[in-house]
């Protein structure tokens, strides 16, 4: 059923709470239509959560907020972020920011974390998705050259692994598409599952 998602929606919409063109581009591969509704409200992280669910429970937040204005669609919120030993790495504010980063990731392991959160006729459901990233030996001249391309600087974690960032990258553990932006493979599973077991 997981190529058929669309048949299962009962004429509903599908909408995705986000403005991200990656994500547009992946949710294409599950879905033939949807609409695009970017939450507006602030991202506000509840104080001591643990940096592997932040992304869950910001999807969530992304999530209602859409689903309040159409609550009889099926809405998917998303949200990823970057970790390395506990510690997020965002978008970076600043050239120097993005090279910081960038010292940081090289020669390491670090997670990319997505968390999506599904909701319709006031049912919800979320989950997250991990995957290990392996980044090379970088050179101070290989990271200001990458800068100087301008891809970090709207990125978590400064590197875009779709793009001229895959040349930073020496392997990963898990999902591709999840370090893009959206785990597609386990959204199918989780839509299958959330979609099927309504009355």
């Amino acid at each position: 059923m997981l190529f058929r998602l669309d048949d299962m929606l009962g004429g509903r919409r599908v909408i995705l709470a986000s403005r991200s063109p990656r994500r547009q581009e992946l949710l294409k591969l599950v879905f033939d239509s949807f609409d695009i509704v970017p939450a507006a409200g602030e991202e506000i992280v509840p104080e001591g959560a643990a940096a592997e669910d932040v992304p869950r429970l910001l999807a969530v937040q992304k999530c209602r907020e859409v689903s309040e204005k159409y609550p009889g669609d099926l809405v998917i919120g998303c949200d990823t972020i970057v970790t390395l030993d506990g510690k997020i790495l965002g978008k970076p504010h600043s050239t120097e920011d993005a090279a910081c980063m960038l010292r940081m990731l090289s020669g390491s392991t670090h997670k990319v974390i997505s968390g999506v959160c599904i909701r319709s006729s006031g049912r919800e459901h979320s989950f997250r998705q991990q995957t290990e990233v392996m980044f090379r030996e970088l050179s101070e001249d290989e990271i200001m050259a990458y800068i100087a391309t301008g891809e970090p600087m709207d990125k978590a974690g400064a590197y875009g692994i779709q793009e001229k960032g895959c040349l930073l990258v020496s392997g990963i553990r898990g999902d591709f598409f999840n370090v893009v932006g959206l785990p597609v493979e386990m959204l199918a599973q989780e839509l299958e599952s959330f979609l099927g077991g309504e009355d």
